[in-house]
């Protein structure tokens, strides 16, 4: 396996993100968007980097509850084909965790599509459980 570095991402590491390897995002970054996230204490970037090239990402938020412990969210995992199935995933993922964990956070969640059998299994390697639920998506 490649030599890779987990680093959390914090503000003014933005530019950590000019060298980045293909469909480890979604979308096109956005580096006003960037920093905007990366200022925020409760949003959580971890990145997996590969001779200065960011091959992987993970993020999450930390939702604060006024009536119940704190949780953390898994927004988004990546990571470019070319280095898939290498522990990469698993180690952004755990670092993640981490970190909610260190926030005080004593559960995480994550959401995926009902026939992402490659996510739902990874999930449940990291001892996730499948619990069935109904997603809504309201436009605003």
């Amino acid at each position: 396996m490649a030599k890779i570095e987990i680093r959390r991402l914090g503000p003014g590491d933005a530019s950590v993100l000019d060298r980045v390897a293909e469909d480890v995002f979604d979308y096109s970054i956005k580096k006003a968007r960037v920093a905007a996230y990366l200022r925020e204490p409760g949003h959580l970037l971890f990145v997996a980097i590969h001779e200065s090239e960011v091959v992987g990402q993970a993020r999450g938020v930390i939702h604060f509850h006024p009536d119940m412990e704190d949780e953390l969210y898994i927004g988004n995992l990546g990571v470019t084909p070319a280095l898939q199935r290498q522990g990469i995933g698993t180690k952004l993922i755990e670092a993640l965790l981490a970190a909610g964990k260190e926030h005080g956070c004593r559960e995480a969640w994550v959401g995926t599509e009902a026939d992402n059998d490659t996510a739902r299994k990874f999930y449940e390697s990291l001892g996730g459980k499948d619990a069935p639920t109904v997603f809504f998506t309201l436009k605003l």
